[in-house]
């Protein structure tokens, strides 16, 4: 065989191993996403149509807080078992526990409901770890872009479904119905989980010690120690900081220029989870094909930019848009879809999610890549959660920050708050190790 053919060989033995762990990334996210929808979108509006007090639906948020401590049990899914076990065991725990949901009385939070979910979004959180875990082990160096890419697509897609699709399910199915039919496709991935390849670092981190594992992680050589240390958690922190701070006051900003419930289903969550898919992957294949480091520049900086059009549209104050129901039912309907102010705060919603994708597939890149195969659980859960934290934090002051300066000189503040995790990029050097130090 020539030294060509078998070039050529080689670089299709790559490209359908590589399309067959995309496979599995894809399949192992959508069963990560379809837990958290059904706790964010489909029980809000189970309880609030059984009358339950919106304190108590508040409250309800709480049940968010494992998938922010998960990295606090974290140490388990590597000293015990296979991962892929923990996986199909933890998709098992969640059919259960949401075939549970409808044996108790919705219009009271019993504590034997609480248990029920609580019980819940921690399976889910250590189904998580040992996923993202699992995802590190089967990805190799150079891969990361593409992998993240999928990953980002198949989490929104279980999101549509878990959240959307499951809620069109009522009519036809009932509440209970609705839950059963989740229990169902858990049980189904659990099943599929069980088929995942095998990958050498299963079991592997328990004897070595996880914490000893850590502590050379953090200093280990050239990563220049401590400095290195704190770059990395200062970068993880604040990256996407800008994103955090603009999302929660994205949907209250459409109500306030009059467009309507419909619109903010279709345009800004439905479109907009279509527009992150394809920023997702056009993120991970630019972070293939340019490297890690240079795609936290440039898809970080894209990231940041859009934040500047929902400021544009919140500066220059268009005339509302006319009520959509208005429009809807009279002859004027085809003149509203084309009118200057709906048309710019499409525009800014579907630039914002395109470029929110792009920043994302780099971002969770990186996290992949800067983390050891064999320890991979705990060191990718301590850095989700170090990015929880400000994801969290900035959310909460994100209404107090725009009953003070208004929309537009928020959202203008939110893309300033993008340059600092800029700033640290050159710092993080020493943690990346694709070997491109420009783009192809």
């Amino acid at each position: 065989m020539s030294t060509a053919t078998g070039g050529s060989a080689r670089r299709i033995r790559r490209s359908v191993d590589l399309r067959r762990k995309l496979a599995w990334v894809a399949i192992l996210y959508f069963a990560e996403g379809m837990p958290f929808g059904v706790v964010k979108d489909v029980l809000p509006v189970y309880f609030r149509v059984h009358d339950v007090d919106l304190t108590d639906i508040g409250l309800t948020a709480l049940l968010g807080l494992p998938w922010t401590l998960k990295v606090l049990w974290s140490p388990l899914v590597d000293r015990f078992g296979r991962r892929k076990d923990w996986i199909s065991g933890c998709l098992a725990g969640l059919a259960v526990l949401c075939a549970a949901i409808p044996l108790f009385e919705p219009g009271d939070l019993t504590l034997g409901l609480w248990i029920t979910l609580i019980a819940m979004t921690c399976v889910s959180a250590t189904q998580d770890i040992a996923i993202d875990a699992y995802a590190i082990g089967l990805v190799s160096d150079g891969e990361e872009g593409d992998a993240n890419g999928v990953r980002v697509s198949a989490y929104r897609v279980a999101l549509i479904v878990a959240g959307g699709g499951l809620l069109l399910l009522r009519g036809w199915l009932g509440w209970a119905g609705i839950f059963w039919c989740a229990a169902g496709i858990f049980l189904m991935l659990a099943l599929v989980a069980r088929a995942t390849p095998e990958i050498e670092i299963d079991g592997g981190g328990g004897n070595s010690g996880w914490a000893t594992a850590l502590r050379g992680w953090l200093a280990g050589p050239g990563r220049r120690g401590r400095s290195g240390v704190v770059a990395l958690f200062a970068f993880v922190l604040i990256y996407k900081l800008g994103d955090a701070a603009m999302a929660p006051m994205v949907k209250p900003f459409w109500v306030d220029r009059g467009l309507s419930v419909e619109e903010i289903g279709m345009v800004s969550t439905t479109l907009g989870v279509g527009a992150t898919i394809a920023g997702a992957l056009v993120g991970g294949w630019l972070t293939d094909r340019w490297g890690i480091f240079h795609s936290l520049w440039v898809l970080g900086l894209a990231q940041a930019m859009s934040n500047l059009g929902y400021a544009a549209v919140a500066w220059f104050d268009p005339t509302a848009p006319i009520a959509w129901q208005t429009a809807v039912s009279s002859a004027t309907w085809a003149t509203a879809l084309v009118e200057p102010a709906r048309l710019a705060i499409y525009a800014a919603s579907l630039l914002e999610s395109f470029t929110g994708g792009l920043g994302t597939a780099a971002f969770l890149a990186f996290l992949m890549h800067v983390c050891e195969k064999r320890h991979a659980a705990v060191q990718y859960a301590l850095l989700s959660a170090v990015f929880a934290f400000s994801r969290d934090v900035a959310g909460a002051a994100s209404g107090w920050a725009t009953t003070r300066l208004g929309y537009d000189a928020y959202f203008l503040m939110t893309f300033a708050f993008a340059f600092p995790g800029l700033a640290l990029v050159p710092l993080l050097k020493p943690w990346i190790r694709d070997g491109r130090d420009s783009p192809r």
